[in-house]
């Protein structure tokens, strides 16, 4: 979504001997990487499941390259179609509004429609796709049935509605409606003459939405800032919203992230006052979060009406008590947070992982896994300027917790103790994992915020990171691992606060990590900013995911093929790769291939969002590139930065192009790597309440326009889910089954 706050005004060998060292033993695997020679080594990797767990080694050398991009670039387009390659073909399987269960009807899709706790919700975004055998049990490598577990990040709420959204105070119907669109989706999906479809019924089908009840758990459970009327001990919550990025265990469990959740809350125009002013604790903490006193929420659901289910969207000081315990002053703590659910059993409670710290959480992306080493898990914080963090577990991992016979209690094991870290990048390409703890001499002595202890420094880590001086970034959004080199991957989105010369907190000066301050049009023809974003990577020392420092460089700048090559275009796009907005990134398991997806608001007088596949080098395999800038007295400045290798046709193309309006994010993969699944998030979503009942004013009619579901040409528009496959039945963007055959 492009709803991004400024919260941050802090200053602060040969493919055969890889193959045969991959089979000979568990531990240390060296492999050359970058490399699509290395991807099948992915694959092979991927298809077990089990315990043969794998590092990487710091200095990877070159391999062999036996797979390469094999489809046509598919041309940027603004039409309100889904354009894959020739040779593929996109199927629309799960819609906003599709019945999970035979309790909904079918989708009208003219906004009389209800019962959304038991339909697909709406703004379709991260998934992770989860196998099954023919018997219905969990399978690592089950391609033709599973549960694809979703996450419905938001609403194009006009299109709810029969006539649009009703202003405050808001009907209690159309509250009730919209708050259950919001959340998560498990899904079973079936392959039968080989198409996908849903399973309507499946015992794997069910919704979570803001009102399912959770766990806290970690060292926030059971705290001062956690209590609520809804649970005085501090350790239940109700729900999880504005779901964006995903990522999924090793035990073989779902991780959603919390994403701009502050936004559904209303605080009224004295709350600081009852808090006990503007430097109270509470109050900074609200702040920090982008909570503002008397701002109005997003969706008006206080206004509702008074029972429960409403009055917890006001978080006023309202009650006497002391500890929160009367009143909602504390919900939005409990937000904000990777949560975990077993999408094979929905008995298990779902918990909130409070250990992995509280901010605008994008996906969870583990590090390689090494038997007896710590885990780490790796995640971003997507507004303007905020940081890139990485978990660590306390627990060594065990090989047999790949499949335990609870696997969310083995998420306690690994993922309620740990240590948190944010990262600080340097000019020089070396970077450090700072921990964030109350024993930092910075963040015990920080002035502007008082920690009470480690829970605290959790609930607070956007303050703990203001505290450290860790690097403030370009919107993390989506962060991934490749599967055998481990380095880790950031997309930064943009950023129109970054300058040449920052004028007031929210602005941030450019630097080594996040070099760019360049004018475009449309978005911004006269102010300068990282406009198309960029993806950073990330190889740790040692290749331990346990590491204390790292070395950097940037895979891809975004860019429109002909902007300024010396100061824009820096990694030389070509029409058939360029990009803006980087959002969505995923590995593929199968052949390591890179799947970029764009939320742009930048190119789209050019193109639709889109997605791309990339041949990932890795870190060093570019240069050193100097960007001159003028300032406003005439004196220059000189960033240096380092740029990946630049990307050919051979390495990079685009492989889809969403329809009008629309962002395109989450992918998952069967096991085999026939088939890829990607969300279509609203199209069209642009619509005014005086033109919801005019279809002529639509931005999009996709997917009805493509003959899918109520409403044919003039339908309106649906978030929804297409798989796509190719033609022959081979994998996703290359030509390899003989090659893995062989092998």
């Amino acid at each position: 979504m492009n709803e991004h706050e400024d919260d941050n005004t802090s200053t602060s060998p040969t493919l055969m001997e890889v193959v045969e060292a991959r089979l000979s033993r568990r531990g240390v695997l060296r492999v050359g990487m970058g490399t699509a020679g290395a991807a099948v080594l992915a694959g092979i990797a991927g298809c077990g499941g089990g315990g043969d767990d794998a590092v990487a080694a710091p200095a990877p050398a070159p391999v062999a390259r036996p797979l390469a991009l094999s489809f046509t670039p598919v041309a940027k387009s603004t039409a309100d179609v889904v354009s894959v390659p020739a040779g593929y073909t996109a199927t629309v399987i799960y819609a906003l509004g599709d019945p999970l269960t035979s309790d909904a009807p079918a989708f009208a899709n003219d906004g009389s429609d209800t019962n959304y706790e038991n339909r697909a919700g709406d703004h379709h975004d991260g998934m992770e796709y989860y196998g099954l055998n023919a018997a219905g049990a969990r399978d690592v490598a089950g391609s033709d049935r599973g549960v694809l577990a979703m996450n419905h990040e938001a609403l194009t709420d006009q299109f709810l509605h029969v006539a649009g959204v009703t202003a405050n105070p808001r009907p209690p119907a159309e509250a009730d409606k919209e708050m259950p669109a919001h959340g998560l989706s498990f899904v079973e999906l079936r392959k039968t003459g080989g198409r996908f479809a849903t399973v309507k019924d499946s015992i794997f089908n069910r919704r979570v939405t803001p009102l399912t009840p959770m766990r806290v758990n970690g060292p926030a459970r059971g705290h001062a800032l956690m209590t609520t009327k809804f649970s005085t001990a501090g350790t239940d919550c109700r729900g999880t919203i504005n779901n964006c990025g995903t990522g999924s265990t090793p035990w073989g469990t779902f991780l959603s992230g919390e994403e701009n959740w502050a936004g559904y809350f209303f605080r009224n125009a004295t709350d600081n006052a009852t808090r006990g002013g503007s430097t109270a604790g509470s109050v900074v903490s609200l702040n920090r979060f982008g909570s503002t006193q008397g701002a109005a929420s997003r969706h008006g659901w206080e206004t509702a009406g008074t029972e429960d289910r409403f009055a917890r969207w006001d978080i006023s000081r309202k009650g006497t008590s002391t500890d929160g315990t009367d009143d909602y002053r504390n919900e939005l703590n409990t937000f904000g947070w990777i949560i975990e659910a077993d999408p094979y059993n929905a008995t298990q409670a779902i918990r909130k992982r409070t250990a992995l710290g509280r901010f605008a959480h994008e996906s969870a992306a583990f590090g390689l896994r090494a038997v007896g080493k710590p885990l780490a898990v790796y995640m971003g914080d997507d507004s303007r300027g905020e940081y890139i963090y990485k978990y660590v577990s306390t627990a060594n991992w065990d090989a047999a917790d790949a499949n335990p016979a609870n696997r969310i209690t083995t998420g306690d094991k690994y993922l309620d103790s740990g240590r948190l870290h944010v990262a600080r990048f340097n000019a020089d390409g070396s970077g450090q994992w700072i921990e964030l703890t109350t024993a930092n001499a910075a963040i015990a002595g920080y002035t502007s915020y008082r920690f009470a202890d480690q829970a605290d420094v959790l609930v607070n880590a956007r303050l703990a990171a203001d505290a450290v001086g860790a690097t403030r970034m370009d919107r993390p959004e989506w962060c991934a691992v490749h599967p055998v080199t481990g380095e880790v991957y950031y997309t930064l989105t943009n950023n129109s606060n970054r300058k040449v010369e920052p004028s007031g907190a929210s602005q941030m000066a450019v630097d080594a990590s996040n070099p760019r301050a360049y004018t475009d049009a449309p978005p911004a023809a006269t102010a300068p900013g990282n406009i198309n974003g960029h993806i950073v990577r990330m190889r740790e020392t040692g290749g331990e995911s346990a590491a204390t420092a790292f070395t950097w460089d940037i895979y891809l700048f975004g860019a429109e093929a002909g902007m300024d090559a010396a100061r824009v275009n820096l990694s030389s796009l070509t029409g058939d790769h360029d990009f803006s907005s980087p959002d969505g990134l995923v590995f593929s398991a199968r052949t390591g291939l890179a799947f970029i997806q764009t939320d742009d608001g930048a190119y789209t007088d050019v193109t639709n969002c889109m997605m791309l596949v990339g041949m990932p080098g890795q870190v060093g395999d570019g240069a050193v590139q100097s960007l001159e800038y003028t300032k406003a007295d005439g004196s220059k400045l000189t960033v240096q930065t380092r740029v990946g290798a630049k990307p050919t046709l051979a390495t990079l193309r685009r492989f889809l192009v969403g329809p009008a309006g629309c962002e395109i994010t989450g992918l998952a993969e069967t096991p085999d790597g026939k088939a890829i699944f990607v969300n279509i998030q609203h199209p069209g979503e642009s619509i005014a309440k005086a033109n919801v009942g005019d279809p002529a004013k639509y931005q999009s009619h996709w997917p009805g326009n493509a003959g899918y579901g109520a409403g044919g040409a003039l339908a309106r528009p649906r978030s929804a889910t297409i798989v796509i496959t190719r033609d022959d039945g081979g994998l996703i963007g290359v030509d390899g089954d003989a090659v893995l055959n062989a092998l």
